[in-house]
């Protein structure tokens, strides 16, 4: 065997290698040195000036991931971090009850009517997964990796055996994502804005479940780039009609003349996981060409 590197080897050291190499040692290994490579000087890259930069590199971290771990197209779920699984619910109730204040037991009760969500949320999880082909092509959910329906949507997938996706956001008040998302998908972002967008690149439907401010936000922003024609159009479904319809007035919207009739046809309404999962697999059964599984790239 020839000693000879081969004739297409690497022309110089990667950043990796000289990174460990390159120790700073002795009077430059102090607080205050610059000694250190820029990308690997924490204190450097965490400077206000270096903004767009971390921006760009927390774009890029997902991608660049989802694209090693085969990720193309994903069901987006959405709903409130607050509701809990119908035995943890149940404990709750059971405590307010014996402590005797009534404001937490009025909390409790409304808390156990709102596990009947979580249960949808875990079983269209669970439906998505047992038939992630059913679309035309592999599709896995995706949620914002936290508790509530977030996690009801990622156990769903791993009750099923399957993969699932979880896009955290640092917040003060939640000290990690749910134990059931798969771990080389499982991502935590700084920026609002960048979770977002990440989202949508891959979403071939999103389905929002009763929540409050956070999930109010995300689903304006999907039915706001679809009605401007920002993003292509895509299955958008909100489980739960009667909490819908009591919490936004849209005929009033249109009587107003802020939004056009059509604009209501952006949306359907579902009350099971079922009814969704049938509601989405029926808009990709058809032949509408703005209606395909697989996300256009370079968009």
């Amino acid at each position: 065997m020839s000693d000879k590197p081969p004739i297409r080897a690497r022309n110089f050291p990667s950043a990796e290698d000289e990174a460990k190499a390159a120790q700073p040692h002795g009077r430059y290994d102090g607080p205050g040195s610059s000694f250190r490579m820029a990308f690997t000087d924490t204190d450097f890259l965490l400077r206000e000036e270096l903004r767009p930069v971390r921006l760009q590199l927390e774009l890029l971290k997902a991608e660049l991931v989802q694209q090693e771990q085969g990720v193309e197209s994903t069901v987006v779920v959405f709903g409130s971090a607050r509701f809990k699984a119908p035995d943890v619910a149940e404990v709750m109730l059971r405590d307010a009850v014996a402590s005797g204040d009534e404001a937490a037991i009025r909390r409790a009760q409304q808390m156990v009517k709102n596990a009947r969500w979580y249960d949808e949320a875990r079983r269209f999880g669970e439906l998505v997964t047992r038939e992630s082909e059913a679309l035309g092509e592999p599709v896995i959910v995706a949620t914002g990796g936290g508790p509530g329906i977030m996690e009801a949507g990622n156990r769903g997938a791993f009750d099923a055996g399957g993969r699932s996706m979880g896009m955290s956001i640092f917040l003060p008040f939640e000290e990690a994502p749910n134990p059931y998302i798969t771990p080389e998908l499982c991502f935590q972002f700084h920026y609002f804005a960048i979770r977002k967008m990440h989202f949508l690149m891959r979403a071939v439907a999103l389905v929002s479940f009763p929540g409050g401010l956070g999930t109010l936000d995300e689903l304006f922003e999907v039915l706001t780039l679809t009605q401007t024609r920002k993003i292509r159009r895509r299955p958008i479904v909100l489980i739960g009609r009667d909490f819908w319809e009591r919490l936004i007035d849209f005929d009033v919207l249109v009587e107003h003349g802020v939004i056009s009739p059509e604009d209501k046809n952006l949306f359907h309404y579902a009350e099971t996981a079922e009814e969704a999962w049938g509601a989405i697999k029926a808009a990709y059964s058809g032949d509408n060409p703005s209606l395909t599984a697989r996300q256009l790239k370079g968009n």
